[in-house]
């Protein structure tokens, strides 16, 4: 247990100067952010100040189009919409595509280049299809179609400040080569989980993560790092390094976890604060005591936030979307949010 949990906790706390690496913070995201019942619009989420969104995808393997839906693998439901300027954003028809919810956040951050960074988390709900033409490399390069240079590469993460490149994002993340959290304005991050159907698939050998891991691995050994857009994540909060059950050839290129903010609790997190790694912590609001996952008061959800700051967590996510005040709230990570 982390020694950090008894401390009181303040209600209110310094948010990190400009130049804090991204890995020294802690911010708030919000779950399933696509749905039409936590917002009318995307970029109504956005607008909420958040560090995170969550997109589910479904492929459709004939018109080679990804669909956005919780549970409706053949059709759209969405809060996507198409337009090319800001209002454009707030108004139309929804249930669009995937590249409609990339155009969605370009314009949004055009007209935001302040704002950020944001990660976008993509769960393939039936992994990928790669043996349909909808694998990493399509994924790739629908994202770097639709958002260009706005997306933090892991080559991006690769690249020594000074010249030359580390090995593996293992390495990266290690010494300490995350840029600031100015330096990463306006942009953003994507990283990808195993979908809950892929889970359930005794047919799928090869999780998302895992499969896009190899992707890495195989660009940066033909020198051709610099096509992908995302990060894999490494999921579960079992005791040492939840990597260790990958494959040994792709280990060192998950710099992303993720995993329920419970479990996580229930084990010391130092290891991944000190090695710079992003640590993900899912369903914020179930931690006991528990409060509301849809609408704590403020001072619940920030004392939350406090909580898991001191935890390590880099990002907590929940369905707080009404709060927009502790969305946008950035914190020192693993401070000990105590009371004077």
């Amino acid at each position: 247990m982390i020694a950090s949990l008894a401390v009181p906790l303040q209600q209110a706390v310094a948010a990190p100067a400009n130049d804090t690496p991204l890995a020294s913070a802690t911010t708030v995201g919000i779950h399933n952010t696509y749905e039409q019942t936590s917002f009318d619009y995307l970029a109504a989420a956005l607008d909420t100040g958040t560090s995170m969104i969550e997109i589910d995808i479904w492929p459709n393997i004939f018109t080679q189009k990804w669909k956005v839906s919780h549970d409706e693998p053949l059709s759209n439901n969405n809060n996507c919409t198409t337009g090319s300027t800001l209002a454009d954003l707030y108004t139309g028809s929804r249930n669009k595509h995937f590249s409609d919810c990339l155009d969605n956040v370009r314009v949004w951050l055009d007209a935001h280049p302040d704002s950020g960074p944001l990660m976008i988390k993509i769960e393939p709900k039936l992994g990928l299809a790669t043996a349909f033409g909808m694998g990493a490399d399509q994924i790739d390069s629908l994202i770097r179609s639709h958002l260009g240079d706005r997306v933090f590469r892991p080559a991006d993460l690769l690249a020594k400040p000074g010249g030359g490149w580390y090995q593996t994002l293992d390495q990266a993340a290690r010494a300490g080569n995350w840029p600031t959290r100015e330096q990463l304005a306006g942009r953003v991050l994507f990283n990808i989980i195993p979908g809950t159907a892929e889970n359930r698939n005794p047919f799928d050998w090869w999780p998302t993560n895992e499969q896009y891991a190899g992707h890495l691995r195989n660009l940066a050994a033909a020198g051709k790092i610099d096509k992908a857009q995302i990060f894999p994540t490494a999921m579960g909060t079992s005791g040492g390094d939840p990597r260790d059950r990958y494959d040994a050839t792709v280990r060192p290129w998950f710099v992303v976890f993720d995993s329920g903010a419970s479990g996580w609790l229930n084990r010391d997190t130092t290891w991944f604060a000190d090695n710079n790694y992003l640590l993900v912590m899912t369903s914020a609001h179930a931690v006991q005591p528990a409060i509301s996952g849809t609408n704590p008061t403020e001072d619940e959800a920030r004392d939350r936030l406090l909580l898991l700051a001191a935890a390590n967590a880099s990002i907590i996510t929940s369905d707080w979307t009404k709060l927009p005040q502790i969305q946008s709230m950035v914190v020192p990570r693993g401070a000990q949010h105590g009371t004077a």
